[in-house]
């Protein structure tokens, strides 16, 4: 087994190594701690090699770390869910919340940070299935060496040490599955959609990431906040007609991340805002060129109505069915029509005000840059920037404050979807909520239709009636990826 073979591949390694990975990229398995904890009723032992910092130029040393996880089992020849030391695919999940700095995920649950927590069941379901784990931390959008594409860029690098290292560790590096929640989703989507393409190279060199590729087999992506210069538009599409709202905002109070709602409703000129920007979401659907399944241009009408509302309805349709299916009563919900068990139809508009607003428009590129996603964008130098014409032409701002083109464009999974020059990941899973308002319904149904017209493998839901959230179906995750790995 390769592990046990660590002096004579070491070796072999070594005499074709550059020195530049010699020095600072080589993986070492001799440095490790052994940890344990108890996951359902069974004594979990995992070997952990944590604080790898897996660049050879960090920036942020701090956050460019790497913690890797491997069952004890492995390293007495055993299997374990079928998988073998080299066989058992690689779980890649992210900490990323709010496009902010994340450290990497730990076996042992850290102190709660971030908006998400520092929840860790994934990783144990994951190792108790066989799986190795391995998390990166990444630079976010605070800091002036983290704005975009600083945090992609980071797990990239993480991808390209873990295949650079693949004969020396456990696991198959041909077998990463990214997994991440709201910005972290989109961190995931972006790693399965953008992988070895030539616009990330440069950001590649500087920090000295490893010779290897950074393409991954599969993506799981929970409420992905993507398509963020689409986004405002998609967002008053869905909630143009809701004027009420109820704002959540986030504090950082000595490290401790604290929510608080602020309801309000929406003045004369936030509602001219969103007729604006409803009316020119139309265009960019219908400029999209997407299919239904027999092949039908999916398009809306200048009222926004047409065959692609009613495919994000169908979604929605099929979420209140299975609701039904598994014992959840609807029958006072006076947005569903039900007939003999089986959901008819559901209303839009009295769905929406069920939903309720919670972003003013617009709902990302704030027209007072004070939107999380505007310091996403910022420079080095500049810490906010507007990322849509939109917002330019509203302020009449100096359009030299946009954000360039590139940088934008790296950040939305859509602009390389089967791009030549990256390598799209095969296998997707998505799941938004039925009740998730941080982004609209169209943001991931755009999404998932661009890669099924591509011919990629999807398994898409909005489960009923769950807020902006993640790893909440972790049993049926791993169900999936079983599914594709064996």
């Amino acid at each position: 087994m390769k592990i046990f073979l660590k002096s004579s591949i070491c070796f072999l390694m070594m005499s074709i190594f550059n020195a530049q990975a010699q020095n600072s990229l080589v993986f070492d398995s001799s440095k490790f701690v052994e940890l344990s904890q108890e996951v359902n009723g069974k004594l979990l032992k995992v070997r952990a090699y944590e604080n790898i910092v897996y660049v050879a130029n960090p920036v942020e040393a701090n956050f460019q770390k790497l913690n890797i996880y491997v069952p004890e089992e492995y390293f007495n020849g055993e299997k374990i869910n079928g998988f073998t030391v080299e066989t058992a695919p690689i779980f890649f999940p992210n900490k990323v919340g709010g496009y902010m700095p994340a450290m990497p995920a730990t076996f042992i649950n850290p102190p709660q940070r971030g908006p998400f927590g520092g929840n860790n069941q994934s990783i144990l379901l994951a190792l108790s299935k066989g799986y190795i784990v391995a998390s990166a931390g990444a630079r976010g959008r605070t800091s002036p060496t983290g704005k975009a594409p600083a945090g992609l860029v980071d797990l990239k690098a993480a991808i390209r040490y873990l295949k650079f290292n693949d004969k020396l560790m456990a696991g198959d590096a041909h077998k990463i599955i990214s997994n991440g929640t709201s910005a972290g989703g989109a961190m995931s989507t972006l790693l399965g959609a953008t992988a070895n393409h030539p616009d990330y190279e440069p950001y590649l060199k500087a920090l000295g990431a490893a010779t290897a590729t950074d393409d991954i087999f599969a993506v799981s992506a929970y409420c992905p906040i993507i398509n963020l210069e689409n986004a405002d538009m998609a967002y008053e599409w869905q909630f143009n007609k809701i004027h009420n709202y109820k704002k959540m905002i986030f504090s950082n109070v000595n490290g401790e991340f604290k929510r608080e709602m602020k309801d309000g409703t929406l003045d004369a000129e936030s509602i001219n805002v969103s007729d604006k920007l409803k009316k020119a979401f139309p265009a960019y659907v219908n400029s999209l060129n997407l299919k239904d399944n027999e092949g039908k241009k999916l398009e809306l009408d200048g009222n926004g109505d047409g065959n692609f509302k009613e495919l994000v309805m169908s979604y929605i349709l099929a979420s209140a069915q299975k609701a039904i299916s598994t014992g959840v009563d609807l029958s006072k919900v006076d947005f569903i029509e039900i007939k003999d068990g089986k959901v008819i139809s559901v209303d839009f508009d009295k769905y929406m005000t069920y939903m309720e607003r919670m972003k003013t428009p617009p709902a990302f590129d704030a027209l007072d840059n004070s939107s999380p996603e505007n310091q996403v964008f910022g420079t080095a130098t500049v810490d906010k920037r507007h990322f849509t014409n939109f917002a330019i032409q509203q302020t009449a701002s100096d359009p030299s404050t946009l954000a360039e083109s590139l940088q934008i464009k790296m950040m939305n999974p859509i602009n390389y979807i089967g791009d030549a020059q990256a390598k799209t990941a095969k296998h997707w899973r998505v799941r938004h909520g039925a009740k998730d308002k941080d982004t609209g319904f169209a943001v991931p149904v755009i999404l998932v239709t661009t890669l099924k017209n591509k011919g990629f493998n999807i398994d898409f839901a909005l489960p009923w009636d769950k807020p902006h959230s993640g790893d909440y179906d972790l049993e049926e995750l791993f169900i999936w990826t079983d599914s594709i790995c064996k």
